[in-house]
């Protein structure tokens, strides 16, 4: 996806976990985090107690969406994605993804990976990998409008 992209429609979910939404809930209010993740990936896990400290402290500025992509057969268990996300506090709502419908609008290949869009819905920020933080933070924050240290 390149920058400045329009998010692509929320469809095609094999499932919704934690309560369901969709692009027309999220433009237009405020900017929009939407993180990839996978059962299999240990760097997902690794990363995820940031992403939910994340979650929590920019709550009533940011939409924070997970989207669980498979990357082999034993990831497709629903109730496993259940399990993982219970474990990881993944209380935000998870696009469970296991026929690549959302992973192919937005042509992702990697776990983790991050996406944050501004308040119109247009892309401004992306990265892959368990590290980065840091400038996920700052690009959040740009797109709030926020100065950062």
């Amino acid at each position: 996806m390149r920058l400045r992209s329009d998010m692509p429609e929320l469809n095609g979910a094999t499932q919704w976990i934690n309560g369901e939404v969709s692009k027309s809930d999220l433009i237009g209010n405020k900017p929009t985090l939407i993180h990839f993740w996978s059962v299999s990936c240990g760097l997902c896990k690794d990363a995820m107690p940031n992403i939910n400290q994340f979650r929590d402290d920019y709550k009533d500025e940011l939409n924070v969406i997970a989207v669980h992509m498979p990357r082999s057969e034993k990831d497709l268990d629903i109730d496993q994605i259940k399990e993982v996300a219970a474990e990881h506090d993944i209380t935000q709502p998870i696009f469970v993804d296991n026929d690549h419908t959302l992973t192919d609008a937005f042509e992702n290949e990697y776990v983790p990976a991050y996406y944050v869009f501004d308040a119109e819905g247009k892309l401004r920020h992306y990265q892959a990998g368990g590290d980065g933080m840091k400038m996920l933070t700052k690009r959040v924050n740009r797109v709030l409008g926020k100065e950062t240290k």
